[in-house]
């Protein structure tokens, strides 16, 4: 049996890969920010080096 820990930020322009144990969760997705999980509507990117979201 393989356990998932890590995945990809579920905004879709975020390249973040995010540790499911320290991510945001919001509507069953994961999250690297909170930016990221409420949409962006406030908060502009990630503030992660290297990601253009």
């Amino acid at each position: 049996m393989t356990t998932i820990t890590q995945m990809k930020c579920a905004c879709q322009t975020c390249l973040c890969v995010v540790s499911i144990e320290e991510a945001v969760k919001n509507d069953d997705k994961y999250y690297c920010s909170e930016a990221c999980a409420e949409g962006h509507k406030t908060l502009k990117g990630c503030a992660h080096n290297g990601c253009g979201c």
